[in-house]
């Protein structure tokens, strides 16, 4: 991908013309407003009397560096695919999406402006409510529905075929699952962790096993993955005096590991637990992983009976559910460690008074998830280590 324009960059002028174009709103007047805070996209807002919608539009080179930095747009094209997945089997865990405009890498979709992010939720002490439960189930019915439990095989092989994302897995396999644990330009932490970070990148058990979870993200073709699953992609509020909870940001989905999408977020619910006993708040940070695991397995296994391929017999999925757990917490320790060690770091860490000791505890939880993922049964044993200082 050349950094050359081949295809409309929108600007907040151009907005309500274009979502008139596209048949999405009538000649009222509306207020545009530019509300991009990721890396990666261009997001607007446009407000009419009986409208709200979000614009949002990949660009040719990654939005917080500009061309110096070119990045294919069709990043759009699998955040589309992977959102029409989804809606066919839990449309209320995403954002409405109105229309895909593929030739200028565009999404339509319901304005979120009334929910927030759920670890700026977390960051200012308020609690989880009912989200683990939705990611939970998010995850199961999304993986179960893009298996091959699910889905014919020869629809599987398309899907996985449309959905090869070369240029976002490399990033995926490079900051999550490599960089961290070797001298590179990326890593950076609190100067309190230099012995550990030392210690990391000298760790042979710790790097093999590393490996392992590297080789599985890039073989272990199991579904199709939202890809970026963490706290910040997940916005949650009240409509109507019933609670929300909207998964969006699916830009790096690619058929992957089942466990990747729920080791993400199990990370950073680790994190934000750690950060919430760091502060001494009472909370249910510490039950989050349970929550979503219990939610996972219930709807995976209430879906199995409708298996397509029934050679899978029951003992197989005991079997299959255990092998989801073990790689999920493998790739959980993988995100905390990246997130303190190596690039994009949390701002649950970062915005405590003093980030070294919550951080050093949270590395050290990451480094016992990767090594020790074999022998932890079960939520209660994570739960032990995470209590362990």
């Amino acid at each position: 991908m050349t950094t050359t324009q081949t295809y409309r960059i929108l600007e907040a002028d151009d907005i309500a013309a274009y979502l008139r174009e596209r048949g999405h709103a009538d000649g009222g007047d509306l207020t545009v407003r530019e509300v991009s805070d990721g890396n990666m996209n261009r997001v607007f807002i446009a407000t009419g009397p009986t409208l709200g919608l979000a614009v949002k539009q990949a660009l040719p080179w990654v939005r917080v560096a500009g061309p110096s930095w070119p990045m294919s747009p069709s990043r759009a094209d699998a955040e589309a695919r992977a959102y029409a997945q989804v809606a066919a089997v839990a449309p209320d865990t995403i954002p409405a999406i109105l229309g895909y405009d593929a030739a200028n890498y565009a999404l339509t979709m319901e304005d979120m402006s009334d929910l927030r992010v759920l670890r700026t939720v977390l960051n200012e002490g308020g609690s989880y409510g009912d989200t683990s439960r939705h990611v939970g189930a998010f995850v199961a019915a999304l993986s179960f529905a893009t298996s091959d439990f699910g889905m014919p095989s020869a629809d599987r092989k398309a899907l996985i075929a449309a959905s090869v994302s070369p240029e976002l897995c490399k990033i995926t396999e490079d900051v999550v699952l490599s960089e961290p644990y070797i001298e590179h330009e990326h890593n950076h932490w609190h100067p309190a962790l230099n012995d550990l970070a030392a210690a990391f990148r000298a760790d042979p058990v710790l790097r093999t096993e590393v490996a392992d979870l590297r080789h599985t993200f890039m073989t272990g073709a199991q579904a199709l993955l939202h890809g970026d699953l963490h706290t910040g992609s997940i916005m949650v509020g009240d409509r109507e005096g019933a609670p929300v909870v909207r998964v969006f940001d699916p830009e790096f989905s690619f058929v992957g590991p089942i466990g990747f999408d729920l080791g993400l977020y199990w990370g950073n619910a680790l994190v934000s637990a750690v950060r919430a006993r760091t502060l001494g708040l009472d909370g249910d940070h510490a039950e989050q992983l349970a929550l979503s695991w219990q939610a996972f397995e219930t709807e995976f296994r209430r879906l199995w009976p409708t298996r397509v391929d029934t050679f899978f017999d029951d003992a197989y999925l005991d079997r299959f559910l255990r092998r989801v757990w073990s790689d999920s917490l493998g790739f959980a320790g993988a995100e905390i460690v990246r997130r303190i060690i190596g690039f994009a770091h949390l701002t649950d860490l970062t915005t405590l008074p003093d980030p070294g000791p919550a951080s050093r505890e949270a590395l050290l939880l990451g480094r016992a998830l990767i090594v020790n993922r074999a022998e932890l049964a079960g939520p209660e044993d994570v739960r032990a280590l995470l209590e362990k200082k």
